[in-house]
């Protein structure tokens, strides 16, 4: 279970080790706890669409529908409202954000639907974003909060006893594809190539975190699924300009140099050392 704040998210993080494991055969849901609905059209060939402005939950539905089918994933909404975005957003200024919105939603209120859907579905692994959100997004920050108090109320018969019968998934995952090494390793391996590489600027301005050192346990092997995760980015044509930065790497490049996606193990209920290149290591 990949457990997301926005449509789109599923396909920016992690999607080609979501691909793997459906190949694999194993079966994959997809929770996107918000529509979307306070996003903005990203991508400027559409920016000034009317149509879209006028019906941008709709439109982004629709996305996620395609984005879904090319994954070969399931996928739920939890049904919360966007949020919106404040820069340098902690949780002190969430009463700056809109009444109704998913990061005011009491926690104990939003966890429900998503402890129901792991009694559902019964993972055995859980992926979300760690305690800052990835990046400080309400919303995502919300879904870190949400998933880690979900993945702990599921297997408690007392927690949520009309949600259906309890069950204890076993590992739960961060995302950490936004990490300096992987940028560096690409950067310097397009300049070694004799391209522009679209990190040069990104990089230069990185600020380093002691805290953020060593966080990553698990790199997952699947560049084989690059395109399969580009084309699910692509779908999301509102947040996606396909002739933009996301795709200014050539995927053989990728593929040669960084063909990996890294995690970081925060819970764990079986025996398993570290580091990992499986998030099912130690289940299977």
């Amino acid at each position: 279970m990949a457990v997301h704040a926005h449509p789109d998210d599923e396909s920016s993080k992690g999607a080609a080790s979501t691909a793997r494991y459906v190949a694999e055969g194993l079966s994959v849901l997809v929770v996107t706890c918000t529509g979307g609905e306070r996003g903005d059209v990203l991508n400027p060939k559409l920016a000034d669409d009317p149509a879209i402005a006028k019906n941008l939950t709709e439109v982004r539905r629709k996305e996620m529908d395609r984005a879904r089918e090319l994954l070969g994933v399931q996928q739920a909404w939890l049904g919360f409202v966007d949020s919106g975005y404040l820069e340098d957003y902690t949780v002190d200024d969430r009463d700056q954000l809109p009444d109704g919105c998913f990061a005011r939603v009491p926690l104990a209120d939003a966890v429900r639907p998503l402890v129901r859907l792991i009694r559902e579905f019964r993972p055995h692994v859980v992926t979300t974003y760690d305690e800052k959100g990835g990046y400080p997004h309400p919303d995502h920050i919300m879904c870190h909060d949400v998933s880690v108090a979900a993945f702990e109320a599921a297997s408690e018969p007392s927690a949520y006893p009309d949600e259906g019968e309890p069950w204890q998934p076993l590992k739960l995952y961060y995302h950490h594809g936004f990490h300096k090494e992987r940028f560096e390793r690409l950067h310097a391996a397009m300049l070694d190539a004799g391209l522009e590489s679209p990190f040069g600027e990104w990089l230069d301005e990185w600020v380093d975190r002691p805290e953020d050192q060593g966080r990553i346990t698990t790199w997952v092997p699947c560049g084989d699924y690059f395109p399969v995760r580009d084309e699910a980015l692509k779908a999301h044509a509102t947040q996606i300009d396909e002739d933009g930065w996301w795709f200014g790497v050539p995927l053989d490049l990728q593929q040669r140099v960084w063909p990996t996606e890294e995690f970081e193990r925060a819970r764990c209920l079986v025996e398993v050392p570290l580091p990992e290149d499986d998030l099912f290591a130690g289940l299977r």
